[in-house]
């Protein structure tokens, strides 16, 4: 949903104060870059990663707030469905002062100009109506991409995690007016340093010290990866299990004495996060001669042979007609007295009558081996 500028631009928003003094950040871009805001709310947990190339004194300020604890105990007051939340205004958090949600924590930064666009997880500062250099404490996150709003507000963050959670925040029930009717509380906001992204800079042989365990609604079943037959094939599953990619994800296929398969994200739960979302993609063919026996984990593809992405299959039974035309990246070592009980189950084609899913997946160090 796209929405008129006006409605952002600070709810109630007081029209007369003394004459600011705007914040500037004692601390360079270069000091603050790589930084996060994680937002505990009564909602979820929202991840955001600050812009302070793109609005140093809006990030500045916004660190100095939440360091601080001035946003904890507060909430989010004021929606668009499936457009914006707004949140960080100071009075919210006494709830006696419903009425005058949105007119707190002004005038506290200049406007910041910069060429980042209002996309969904942009995070920018509220300001008052015709007055640019009224930013402050308040802000505003875009729940689905809002391009009127470009040029008109300092972007200063974007959603890394959580972009779920806006949305349904962005959904809750509202007066006429845009206020929320239910209380979404801000427990608590705190700064860190932006995690590594793991499994991107290991070798191949670190990357085969790591197992990943499927739980499935039919047991659990631990798959030996190899790397050093398929190390941008292994590094990106990894990746994708500890995001949570193939957590409630359907076995949607079982071929008697062929193959199981699953990971196909059409057959997911729940949509993607953006985290999630950015794990996933394409992956080069690595293709080799590893005979497809019972055991082996191969990555599925479409016609082209680099189309291979999420959905993978096991082989139960006889496969070698499928050797050197599929990636073979992985083995069972553990679990296959689980796996033989998925290819037993009665199917309609090939889908199980019952739903099986892929519960969640676990990454862990494999066992040291036994003396």
């Amino acid at each position: 949903m796209l929405i008129p500028m006006v409605l952002v631009a600070g709810l109630l928003a007081p029209q007369t104060a003394p004459r600011p003094v705007f914040f500037e950040s004692p601390a360079a871009p270069a000091e603050m870059r790589g930084k996060q805001a994680v937002f505990e709310t009564s909602a979820g947990t929202i991840v955001i990663d600050l812009l302070p190339e793109a609005a140093p004194n809006h990030v500045g300020l916004f660190m100095k707030l939440a360091q601080s604890g001035a946003y904890d105990g507060t909430a989010f007051h004021w929606v668009v469905r499936y457009g914006i939340i707004q949140g960080g205004d100071p009075l919210s958090r006494d709830p006696a002062k419903t009425a005058a949600y949105g007119t707190g924590g002004f005038r506290q930064v200049r406007f910041e100009p910069n060429g980042e666009k209002h996309v969904a997880g942009a995070v920018s500062a509220v300001r008052i109506p015709n007055e640019r250099d009224s930013g402050g404490a308040q802000f505003f996150i875009c729940a689905t991409d809002q391009p009127a709003l470009d040029g008109e507000y300092t972007v200063f963050g974007r959603v890394a995690d959580g972009l779920d959670i806006v949305q349904q925040i962005s959904a809750l029930d509202t007066d006429g007016k845009g206020r929320l009717t239910s209380r979404v509380d801000i427990r608590r906001v705190t700064i860190r340093d932006r995690p590594p992204e793991p499994f991107v800079n290991e070798t191949p042989g670190e990357l085969a010290g790591y197992r990943v365990v499927l739980e499935t609604s039919m047991g659990a079943i631990a798959l030996e990866l190899w790397p050093d037959k398929a190390p941008a094939t292994v590094r990106s599953f990894l990746r994708m299990a500890e995001a949570g990619v193939y957590d409630g994800v359907l076995v949607h296929r079982v071929v008697p004495d062929f193959v199981v398969q699953t990971g196909a994200m059409n057959f997911r739960a729940a949509p993607l996060t953006t985290r999630q979302q950015a794990r996933v993609g394409n992956l080069p063919p690595e293709f080799t001669n590893t005979p497809n026996v019972p055991g082996v984990v191969s990555m599925a593809r479409g016609d082209a042979p680099d189309s291979g992405s999420t959905s993978f299959f096991i082989c139960t039974g006889s496969c070698q007609s499928l050797d050197a035309k599929y990636t073979a990246f992985a083995r069972v070592e553990g679990g296959i007295d689980v796996l033989t009980a998925i290819a037993a189950v009665p199917v309609d084609g090939e889908t199980p009558r019952t739903p099986i899913a892929v519960t969640r997946t676990r990454v862990e160090k494999r066992p040291a081996p036994g003396p």
